[in-house]
């Protein structure tokens, strides 16, 4: 399961996405929430945005991570759109045959989709103002 849309995400699909493998000893999954603040400020909600091709880096994140794991099964799924504290913005799934792999290999995936996917994110705070991050990718 890999995609970028305005639905919202549910933890027990994408677990289910990876759970029926017998090979895998260890799944490991994060789950990213909008917070009510950052840095100290009060954020009231913030919109996610991507680039048309937002699915390519996607995948080629995925790719990557499972040349150097032995991921028996996969899934990253990020929400664009508005969203308000509380609801989860990114989940990550990886299954693998034992449970370090699962975790390096979530993390690598999580980190690189922050880094290197174009998804930009405008939280809004409570003062009235508002801020774009990530918008140098």
């Amino acid at each position: 399961m890999l995609g970028v849309g305005e639905a919202a995400l549910s933890v027990a699909d994408v677990y289910a996405s990876v759970a029926d493998v017998p090979s895998a000893g260890g799944i490991a999954m994060f789950a990213g929430v909008v917070r009510n603040e950052d840095e100290g400020r009060a954020v009231t909600d913030l919109g996610y945005s991507a680039h048309p091709s937002v699915e390519t880096y996607l995948r080629e994140v995925v790719e990557k991570a499972i040349a150097q794991y032995p991921i028996h099964a996969v899934s990253a799924v990020h929400r664009i759109g508005n969203l308000k504290v509380g609801d989860i913005a990114v989940i990550v799934a990886v299954a693998c045959p034992k449970r370090g792999e699962a975790f390096d290999a979530c993390r690598q995936i999580i980190d690189q989709i922050k880094d290197a996917v174009p998804i930009w994110k405008r939280q809004r705070f409570a003062d009235g103002d508002a801020e774009w991050v990530g918008a140098e990718r």
